[in-house]
């Protein structure tokens, strides 16, 4: 067959059913393996697998964009109900097929390793309800994306209400803070009720696939080769005694500053430097020309890939209603492009959602030249995508000024600065919570399937990791902040990923203060590795360490504590 005459534009990939992807799977079945024929056997079969993808992810796009569309609903069903389970049935076949031959193509063995893993959890009688899994997904982003907040006289979404975080009037944040509360907690009979129906899915999946627990059939699933859950127990216990000392002392200095006896969660985002919110954009078009501006400073190929998207507008940015909340980067592999999603605030924090998503979406440029199986999103390790973008997030630090084409003054850039270093060191501790979180739930089965239980355990998690701020006569909401973490509900176990990959964009950033080119060249040659190599090899060639210790930990706090202080010289 010519895997070539498979369709590359939008429109023709979404109008594919299951008899027109079948003969090109029987195809790659039926050939006899051998040294001589391997490479074109991967290569076709790489064709039809990106194929299958893309139409996949160009449907959950399209649901994100506009969770009211019906019809892109209907199509997303029809997809997961008469496409994916013949998709994935014919996938296993010929990972089952490779295995067999024995053949060992070059640089494929960490893809071989993953397809290893997968044989031993896939079970046909789980494709149903992996189906059904999606479609609950689907219903907590539908529910999630529709909520809306009154405030004076109009409906928000929760995205533009943030700005308002910011205030400096205090009252002002408080009202903003219970409005955007009362909008999701109104909603907590129907999220609990929609949990207790993930439960007992997820528990079946991991019995059909003959594996004890939940917890040990996700971690085939994500390839958690290098380390274990006890490896994250572990880095737990030092988060608590590094990183929650640290995120203390940050939200006492918040505290001071505001002339505050207690901090509150209306607190937190506000500036403490007494200055006022800071707006860097007036319009997409200005923000758009400088990411640019920025993304071309740190690496000119980068300021190439960002205008590629904006030409041709895989960019959607804007906040409105019946958009699911929160930001993602997806690669399209057949058009070897990515898309970013975001939901704008008009604040500093869309500046560091996009040069995270942008971090995302130029690793899917870099890597685009090698097979799917090296490429997609399903073989590359989590842990390290995310040193791919928050290593943005800090490798563009120096270029986010007005004098160098950016969004700040120096003053501005100094708040900003600070406010991301110990958002950092705030941000650990939650990673903590949400993993602790996540193995609870599957470590007691019964209570973890049973939400009130759930809230009780999210809110003693919370106590231990979450020091310094107070919920004092708001403890029902602080026990519900749960419902909000999409990945608990979406994704399971995928978040200590964040807390992993921030640690390596911490050591890249503290490699670039020595040598901003060599460290920025180091972090592209990782990116072009794809999932070719081991994820220690990823982090070692990016210039870092995959490591839970305490040791390391305590590094990184305290290049943050002091570059904290040098941006405090600068105001």
């Amino acid at each position: 067959m010519d895997f070539q005459s498979l369709p590359t534009d939008a429109k023709s990939i979404l109008a594919l059913t299951w008899s027109d992807y079948e003969p090109y799977y029987q195809d790659l079945e039926a050939r006899e393996l051998t040294e001589g024929n391997i490479q074109a056997w991967l290569d076709d079969w790489s064709r039809v697998a990106e194929t299958a993808d893309e139409h996949y992810w160009r449907l959950d796009i399209a649901t994100t964009v506009n969770t009211a569309d019906t019809a892109v609903e209907e199509a997303f069903k029809t997809y997961i109900e008469t496409i994916q389970p013949y998709v994935k049935t014919a996938e296993q076949k010929l990972k089952a097929k490779l295995l067999a031959s024995g053949l060992s193509p070059k640089s494929f063995e960490t893809a071989l390793r993953m397809m290893r893993a997968e044989a031993e959890i896939f079970s046909e009688e789980n494709l149903v309800l992996l189906a059904e899994e999606q479609k609950l997904v689907y219903e907590y982003n539908k529910l999630i994306g529709s909520l809306s907040v009154p405030w004076e006289g109009e409906e928000r979404t929760r995205a533009q209400m943030f700005p308002l975080m910011y205030e400096p009037d205090r009252s002002t944040r408080q009202r903003a803070w219970e409005a955007v509360e009362a909008s999701l907690f109104k909603e907590r009979q129907t999220i609990n009720e929609l949990w207790e129906k993930f439960a007992p899915v997820r528990l079946k999946i991991a019995e059909n696939a003959g594996i004890p627990d939940y917890r040990a059939y996700t971690w085939k699933q994500r390839f958690r080769f290098d380390y274990s859950p006890e490896d994250c127990k572990s880095f737990h216990a030092a988060i608590e005694r590094v990183f929650v000392p640290a995120a203390k002392r940050v939200y006492e200095t918040h505290t001071q500053r505001l002339g505050l006896d207690t901090l509150r969660p209306w607190d937190i985002y506000v500036d403490s430097m007494g200055g006022a919110p800071i707006k860097p954009y007036e319009s997409m078009g200005e923000f758009k020309s400088k990411l640019h501006t920025i993304f071309q400073q740190v690496e000119p190929a980068f300021g190439d890939y960002f205008q590629i998207m904006m030409d041709e507008n895989l960019l959607d940015l804007e906040s409105r209603k019946n958009k699911a909340p929160g930001g993602y980067s997806l690669g399209l592999h057949v058009a070897h492009r990515p898309f970013i999603f975001m939901n704008h605030t008009s604040t500093p924090l869309d500046v560091q959602i996009m040069l995270h998503e942008g971090g995302h979406a130029f690793h899917e440029f870099e890597r685009a030249h090698v097979h799917f199986y090296q490429r997609g999103e399903i073989y590359l390790p989590a842990e390290f995508a995310e040193v791919a973008s928050m290593s943005m997030e800090l490798l563009a630090s120096p270029y986010k000024t007005k004098e160098r084409g950016g969004f700040y003054t120096d003053s501005e850039h100094a708040r900003t600065m600070i406010e991301l270093l110990e958002g950092i060191i705030t941000f650990m501790p939650y990673m903590a919570l949400v993993d602790s979180f996540q193995h609870w739930i599957y470590e007691n089965p019964k209570e973890g399937s049973d939400a009130s239980k759930c809230e009780d355990r999210w809110g003693e998690l919370w106590d231990r990791f979450m020091v310094g701020i107070d919920y004092a006569g708001l403890e029902d909401y602080k026990k519900t902040y749960w419902h909000r973490q999409s990945h608990i509900f979406g994704s399971p176990f995928y978040y200590v990923e964040y807390g992993l990959a921030q640690l390596g964009a911490v050591q890249v950033w503290s490699n670039a203060r020595q040598d901003q080119q060599k460290a920025v060249g180091d972090y592209r040659k990782a990116l072009r590795l794809g999932a070719t190599v081991p994820l220690p090899e990823l982090f070692a060639t990016a210039g870092a360490k995959f490591a839970f210790d305490e040791e390391t930990l305590q590094d990184a706090t305290n290049l943050l504590e002091e570059v904290i202080q040098e941006m405090e010289a600068k105001l």
